[in-house]
């Protein structure tokens, strides 16, 4: 490919943005057409730059990667590589005809092997392949399931941590609680902490409600291994784990942590 290869960055959190901007811009032949923060403005931005390719993030507010792909259409929509939290929607992303996926959190070797074969579809010209396929998924009963998230959550089991240059699988199930710090959020395993970049928010809403919970701005922490809520003088309040550990817990979510606990 003689041109450069136009790149589009999509995705409503900017550490994500900026995580797959810093590796574009370690790539030869290409340049960044532009970045979007939600679904309505990733619309605009395909349609004013026709980039050659998009990182698509398949879960945002408002709407989402898969909306964005329907709404435009086939003939509009340049070669796409999905990036997802939850495997389900890496399916939904190659129902409708995605070049390929990325699962959150990625490494480095993983972004390659997806940015190597969208630059061979596009040099081969079998764009035109994709967007016949997305025509027809567009056009079929499935389109509306591909379109919008399924009505049953599905949360993380496992969390991917890149250490040293080596990527390890953390079972959720294994994690006592979890911490901000900084741009990072870190997993505390018994004695071991592993950070990986990711807002509270998002492992917030990733964590299935019925075994993690929210308790402060900076901690979320697994609700079987509660061993105590301490009321202190002046209103704080804090739990302890059955390690011993002692985190604090805000007044705001202090009643819904004890709901939560089955506490009258």
């Amino acid at each position: 490919m003689s041109s450069p290869l136009r790149v589009a960055i999509v995705d409503d959190e900017p550490l994500a943005r900026q995580r797959v901007r810093d590796l574009l811009e370690q790539q030869e032949n290409l340049t960044i057409a532009g970045e979007a923060a939600t679904g309505d403005d990733a619309v605009q931005l395909i349609i004013d730059e026709r980039p050659d390719l998009v990182f698509l993030d398949v879960q945002m507010p408002g709407k989402s990667g898969l909306e964005v792909a329907a709404e435009l259409g086939p003939e509009r929509m340049p070669a796409t590589i999905f990036v997802t939290a939850f495997d389900r929607y890496a399916l939904d992303a190659f129902e409708i005809a995605a070049v390929d996926y990325l699962l959150k959190p990625f490494d480095d070797e993983r972004f390659e092997q997806a940015l190597a074969r969208a630059r061979k579809r596009i040099e081969l010209a079998e764009v035109r392949d994709l967007a016949d396929r997305l025509a027809s998924v567009l056009q079929s009963d499935a389109a509306p399931a591909a379109s919008a998230p399924q009505s049953e959550p599905e949360y993380l089991d496992r969390i991917a941590v890149d250490m040293r240059g080596q990527t390890r699988v953390i079972p959720v199930g294994k994690i006592d609680y979890i911490t901000a710090s900084g741009p990072y959020a870190e997993l505390h395993i018994g004695e071991g902490v592993f950070a990986v970049r990711e807002r509270m928010q998002s492992l917030e809403e990733r964590l299935d409600p019925k075994r993690f919970a929210r308790i402060h701005r900076s901690a979320i922490v697994r609700l079987d291994l509660v061993d105590t809520i301490l009321r202190a003088s002046g209103g704080d309040y804090a739990v302890r784990l059955r390690n011993g550990v002692e985190l604090s817990v805000s007044r705001g979510r202090r009643e819904e942590l004890e709901r939560r606990l089955g506490v009258q």
